[in-house]
């Protein structure tokens, strides 16, 4: 089981994340089983229901999908790298990374099972990680991050959209 990160371990935006998991549960086993559910969730959405947005100028749910995929792709690269050395990464725009892509155009479907893929990819990487890995950082944002607290990262804004999901979207 891999040991909740310090606060020192991540910036201090993180820790919305990181205390999103609860304690003393297995981090890897809540990636895992949240890949099934969360693609349960979306996959079960038809085209129209998944281009719902709660309020103007908020994202689809096909973005919010998206934009889980692109996060967890980042966290997961940083982890990879930070896990091989030490060094720095620039941070990333997610409004950006959501507007510069088509996936109010793809079916909630495809996203679901690219979801599900990148998971899959993620959960293999992480199960990789020796505890001298686990323990490496990086600089990502302009802020020091540990392996393990990225792999707490990507469980927490999971949980995170998940409930905004379900509050704000699925009422």
């Amino acid at each position: 089981m891999i040991k909740r990160p310090k606060s020192d371990d991540y910036a201090p935006y993180a820790a919305n994340y990181v205390n999103l998991v609860p304690q003393g549960e297995d981090v890897l086993q809540i990636l895992a089983d949240n890949q099934q559910s969360t693609f349960n969730l979306f996959s079960k959405l038809t085209n129209g229901q998944a281009m719902y947005a709660y309020a103007e100028g908020k994202w689809t749910l096909k973005e919010v999908l998206g934009h889980m995929i692109d996060t967890e792709r980042v966290f997961s690269f940083r982890a990879f790298v930070f896990s091989r050395e030490d060094i720095s990464l620039p941070g990333f725009d997610q409004d950006t990374y959501v507007n510069s892509t088509n996936y109010n155009s793809r079916t909630i479907q495809d996203l679901a099972n690219e979801f599900k893929a990148v998971r899959e990819s993620t959960l293999y990487l992480y199960r990789s990680f020796s505890d001298e890995q686990l323990n490496r950082s990086g600089v990502a944002s302009g802020a020091l991050v540990k392996v393990a607290a990225l792999i707490y990262m990507t469980a927490g804004h999971e949980l995170y959209h998940l409930k905004a999901v379900r509050e704000k979207y699925m009422q």
